[in-house]
């Protein structure tokens, strides 16, 4: 089955992300992007639609307040985005890949089976992510989303005890504050081992072959092993600020640029 991609964004979205939204049209895909409000960015074919109907706005506040002026601190647009995919899972959507994934083919699903990769030896990854509405992971979370303060049951020992100590010392009462990916890769693997679906996670060239060495996409390099491999699917290329940079002759980047720009 070749699924809808869903997808959450806040905020301007970068050339780099728009260069990937096309690369996941290209693939085959619907496409459709849920915002707060309307993207004047995106490319011609993708959806827009609104966020406050998956999952309102208000339950940013759970993870931490925002600033005087409304906008969302820090962390709460990662975090905000770990809980909408789930929403999205929920209702049945699709397949939620992230605005930085680049595809180089079509992602193929079996509706009545998870769907997700290897992001490190030991951590699922959460960038690409399908999961049937009635799953367990799903359930957890919707569990976890009733909650004021978002304690998972879940949470390993080691967050819980900097948790614990934390708040003896007078620091952050929001478990939120502990990390950054605390409900995102983290949460996904704890839950995909409680619930024996580990076995379902592809290899970790799958998706994440660039992943922790952004030179690899960035950089002049010979990149024709990555494209050529027909095990890679895509790319999740977490740009940390690169977003906007103009592609380098040679590069991966030059190369997709060419192909979805």
């Amino acid at each position: 089955m070749l699924p809808d991609v869903v997808t959450f964004w806040h905020g301007k979205l970068d050339r780099l992300r728009q260069l990937c939204l096309r690369s996941q049209l290209a693939a085959g895909h619907s496409v459709t992007v849920y915002s707060f409000e309307p993207l004047a960015e995106l490319p011609d074919g993708v959806g827009n639609a609104e966020a406050e109907a998956i999952l309102p706005r208000a339950f940013s506040e759970k993870l931490r307040p925002p600033n005087p002026d409304g906008t969302w601190r820090d962390w709460t647009t990662l975090q905000f985005s770990d809980f909408f995919r789930m929403r999205l899972m929920a209702r049945n959507e699709g397949l939620w890949l992230d605005a930085d994934v680049l595809l180089l083919k079509a992602v193929e699903i079996d509706p009545a089976t998870p769907l997700f990769a290897w992001e490190r030896p030991r951590q699922l990854g959460n960038s690409v992510l399908h999961l049937p509405p009635d799953d367990a992971i799903v359930a957890a979370f919707e569990d976890l989303m009733s909650q004021d303060e978002l304690t998972p049951d879940w949470l390993a020992l080691r967050h819980r005890l900097t948790f614990m100590l934390r708040k003896l010392r007078g620091g952050s009462q929001r478990l939120s504050d502990i990390r950054v990916a605390i409900y995102g890769p983290a949460a996904l693997t704890a839950l995909a081992r409680r619930t024996g679906a580990l076995h379902h996670a592809l290899p970790k060239k799958s998706f994440y072959a660039v992943h922790a060495e952004p030179e690899l996409f960035f950089e002049r390099s010979d990149f024709s092993a990555l494209i050529d491999d027909p095990e890679i699917i895509g790319f999740h290329i977490s740009p940390k600020g690169r977003g906007d940079e103009t592609p380098a002759p040679g590069s991966l980047h030059a190369w997709a640029a060419e192909q979805f720009g």
